[in-house]
């Protein structure tokens, strides 16, 4: 049985691999938390140079919605990697997905709402 920072750091890895392998890069920096039956992750960093780019040059609705739109169907396509990669670390299925990108601060959220809290052992405090 792994330890809940295990289980984060799974899917700390799963997601920056999903970055890497659909996106060309990974973030700059990743957390992830795992309260109950809720899996929170938090990534900064994640705008390609291309993303950049697009929202500086269109009219900043314009540039952000299309942005959001293409990062949406993204995570809609890659889904069930996604949905895999949660439920070989936690052991739980997903129920949902939610996510959303921020284009001024480069910072995306991914939460994951699980069928069941996943069990753990606890670690030993020194």
């Amino acid at each position: 049985m792994k330890t809940q920072g295990e289980i984060e750091a799974a899917i700390c890895d799963g997601l920056c691999r999903f970055e890497r392998e659909y996106l060309g890069r990974g973030p700059k920096d990743i957390r992830c938390h795992l309260v109950g039956d809720l899996l929170i992750t938090r990534l900064r960093g994640v705008l390609t140079a291309a993303e950049q780019r697009l929202v500086t040059t269109l009219s900043s609705e314009k540039g952000r919605d299309l942005l959001k739109q293409v990062r949406s169907q993204l995570m809609e396509t890659a889904r069930p990697f996604l949905e895999a990669m949660v439920h070989e670390s936690t052991g739980a299925k997903v129920l949902s997905l939610h996510h959303d990108i921020s284009t001024t601060t480069g910072e995306e959220v991914v939460l994951f709402t699980l069928a069941t809290a996943p069990a753990f052992r606890e670690t030993k405090k020194a």
